[in-house]
């Protein structure tokens, strides 16, 4: 059955309207985005069918163009779609990481830090430079590759954080492997970042791992 023929107040758009984005499932949502069906689904099943093919939501917004336009009626313009949405996304949760106090707000950190990392395959260790008020200055990715002590090094996060005039930092990397407890190594070069920024004055407020949408902080451990 096509979504036009469906009681008005089941449409995702209309329920959207009336009851919130909250209120959709992940399928709704993405059909709102997919906007059509193809000639065997209407555009929800579309999205359920995706869905489930690919595992879930991260899995979908995270396939190579290549994968997702494999997928029968998936071409260009939609995978075009899915992607501004997602950068769209991220772009929000670092403006409101630049205009408010953000470290006031951890999970916000925890929530844009997610959005960057956990789609990637490499380890990819990040810096978040931050002001007096724990506002956001700027952010990089500093390595990437396997993060140990050989290839992170803090005379680069030191340089960096003058650089941008840092009161503090928040360092972040991901675990491709979905494993979220910290290694050894992961240990040892928080350490040696944290004792190279103090001498410089410069506060080391968290280290933050991502693994998939999950996340562990060094700091709620009283490892910082």
């Amino acid at each position: 059955m096509k979504i036009m023929e469906w009681p008005q107040q089941e449409r995702p758009r209309e329920r959207l309207m009336r009851d919130g984005a909250e209120s959709l499932s992940d399928a709704e949502l993405l059909a709102i985005f997919l906007r059509t069906g193809t000639r065997n689904y209407n555009v929800v099943d579309l999205a359920r069918h995706l869905l489930s093919q690919f595992g879930g939501l991260r899995q979908l917004l995270e396939a190579d163009h290549k994968t997702f336009t494999e997928q029968p009626g998936m071409g260009t313009a939609k995978y075009c779609q899915l992607q501004a949405s997602l950068e769209l996304s991220k772009r929000y949760l670092q403006q409101n990481l630049q205009l408010n106090q953000s470290f006031s707000s951890p999970d916000e950190v925890k929530q844009f830090l997610s959005s960057l990392l956990s789609h990637h395959k490499r380890e990819q260790f990040l810096v978040l430079f931050l002001n007096n008020q724990h506002q956001l200055i700027a952010q990089e990715t500093l390595f990437q590759g396997t993060i140990n002590s050989a290839e992170v090094h803090p005379r680069v996060v030191v340089e960096q954080a003058l650089r941008y005039h840092s009161a503090a930092v928040i360092l972040a990397h991901n675990h491709p492997s979905g494993c979220l407890e910290p290694s050894p190594s992961d240990r040892q070069i928080t350490d040696r970042i944290q004792q190279a920024l103090q001498l410089v004055d410069i506060r080391t407020l968290d280290h933050i791992i991502i693994a998939h949408n999950k996340s562990y902080s060094f700091a709620e451990h009283g490892l910082i």
